[in-house]
């Protein structure tokens, strides 16, 4: 049987740990070569030595996808090595949580940069190449917090703003045989949750109607089926995968 992401090329940021991690192994299994994007040169060699390990599958680019110059160059690079560019998983996030009264214009302007600003750099660098291609798959991370969270209000902006992109850039490319989405994840068993007290972890899980947080691995499926021809139809459209949270929204 032929794997889902069977000779697909993929350009993954934020792909050193977490869900980027787990996105970049199950890609690998399913057929993928992956170019890993990441700030933390560290982590992301590590993540490219494991994933060679059974073939020149992953190639890794210290990147801030916040400077155009140098996301437009390593696709190029990405380009240039393996002849297509067919995804896009825009993932990197970060966050600076805060009550908006006390919240600096610091960390606005860095939340709304790596999370919007970010995106909207990659898409217009693989846009060009996906055009000529007549095909590509454009994939963003959103999050149940677009919706609105206490203490967020820039991590929420962004990650609407995302789902604000994903519509209009799936009408506009659409002609070009390229398909843009967005995933929402709920809370999910990474380490920056699971490092929150059992006490508040207990609180969260008791919101969620499937009372349990997401795996990594089940918020990464939801990116491969989206990537993959499977989804050949599905456009425009923001997958929540939260468990439930969002179900009586």
């Amino acid at each position: 049987m032929e794997k889902r992401l069977s000779q697909k090329t993929i350009f993954l940021t934020g792909a050193a740990r977490g869900i980027g991690a787990t996105c970049a192994r199950i890609f690998v299994s399913q057929g993928a070569k992956v170019f890993l994007v990441d700030r933390d040169q560290v982590a992301l060699e590590a993540l490219a030595a494991e994933l060679n390990q059974a073939g020149e599958v992953a190639i890794p680019r210290v990147l801030d996808i916040t400077n155009r110059a140098d996301v437009e160059q390593a696709v190029h690079s990405m380009h240039e090595v393996w002849g297509r560019v067919d995804v896009l998983i825009n993932n990197a996030g970060i966050t600076r949580d805060s009550l908006t009264a006390k919240m600096t214009e610091e960390a606005w302007d860095q939340v709304i940069a790596v999370n919007l600003k970010g995106p909207m750099i990659c898409t217009q660098a693989v846009f060009p190449i996906m055009k000529e291609q007549q095909s590509g798959v454009i994939l963003s991370a959103s999050s149940v917090s677009a919706l609105g969270n206490i203490g967020q209000a820039n991590y929420a902006a962004s990650k609407s703003g995302l789902i604000g992109l994903t519509k209009t850039w799936a009408l506009e490319f659409a002609r070009f045989g390229i398909r843009v989405n967005a995933v929402a994840p709920g809370f999910t068993a990474t380490e920056m949750v699971t490092t929150i007290p059992e006490e508040i972890q207990a609180k969260l899980v008791a919101q969620i109607p499937l009372r349990r947080f997401a795996t990594p691995e089940e918020i990464a499926k939801a990116y491969t089926f989206l990537a993959s021809d499977d989804a050949s139809y599905i456009t425009g459209q923001v997958l929540y995968v939260d468990g439930g949270l969002t179900a009586g929204f």
